[in-house]
């Protein structure tokens, strides 16, 4: 009697240390240690795949694909933020009719793209290429509005024929934006860096060493984010042009806009 007592306690010991053991991942009453670390682990694989994760990043491709069936909407007059400006205009194109707005949308689908892929939220300033406008005052409110870390306004230039090369647009002190001149600088050097890797080489004709302050833009004037305006290349050029319309190199500069963004975001903003 007393043997089947003995097998019957170790039957039953076996069994806890059994069932003890099934759950290997969920802490147990007194050692928490064990979920927490399984926690960070994930928390850190998150943070070093989806950097931008909780950061809002405002995407602005200048103009719009039916601007030019709209003169009298595109060509009111807006406030800048310093003097009266148009609405919009329909922008550049190429010697063989590819357009700016083309260009600009597409480079800012590729980078929405890689952007979120990076998990950041991203805020378009227009859905597509086939409508006209919006007013450059409503581009830059849609990004001020979603209170964007950061912000970019994508273009191709229309300059000398004999120019190549892309230069960064930056804002000047107008009262309003007062708060981001400095870290808009930082940003256009993260982007100079980074845009050195298309191929594409810094203007021959605009600025100086790739960078041009402008007052005289919307989307610098009234943007409460760090902000700025990158001239991707000159479509009037044909070496540039012929870089411009291929899918090759607008997937390789909204690459290139991604890093320095994510760059700036997590290098260059201080933490909280």
């Amino acid at each position: 009697m007393m043997a089947v007592l003995v097998v019957g306690i170790i039957a039953v010991a076996l069994s806890l240390t059994l069932l003890g053991s099934s759950t290997p991942n969920q802490a147990a009453p007194g050692h928490p240690g064990r979920a927490t670390a399984a926690t960070s682990t994930t928390t850190t694989t998150t943070t070093a795949t989806e950097p931008l994760v909780g950061k809002v990043v405002g995407i602005d491709p200048g103009h719009n694909g039916l601007n030019y069936t709209e003169p009298s909407v595109i060509n009111q007059d807006v406030w800048n933020g310093r003097e009266e400006e148009a609405c919009d205009t329909t922008g550049t194109e190429t010697a063989s009719g590819y357009t700016e707005a083309q260009f600009n949308f597409n480079v800012a689908g590729f980078l929405a793209a890689d952007l979120t892929s990076e998990g950041a939220k991203v805020v378009m300033t227009r859905p597509n290429n086939s409508g006209v406008g919006p007013c450059i005052t409503q581009r830059a409110a849609i990004i001020n509005n979603a209170h964007a870390d950061v912000a970019i306004d994508i273009h191709a230039d229309g300059g000398p024929t004999t120019g190549r090369g892309f230069a960064i647009l930056e804002p000047v002190a107008d009262g309003p934006n007062n708060g981001i001149i400095a870290p808009s600088q930082t940003f256009g050097n993260d982007l100079k860096s980074a845009f050195l890797g298309t191929g594409m080489p810094i203007s021959s004709y605009d600025g100086t060493n790739g960078f041009v302050l402008r007052d005289d833009l919307a989307g610098l004037n009234l943007a409460t984010e760090p902000k700025v305006l990158i001239e991707c290349g000159n479509m009037a050029n044909a070496v540039d042009a012929s870089m411009l319309v291929t899918t090759q190199f607008q997937q390789a500069a909204a690459k290139a806009m991604a890093a320095a963004i994510t760059t700036y975001l997590t290098q260059d903003v201080p933490a909280g």
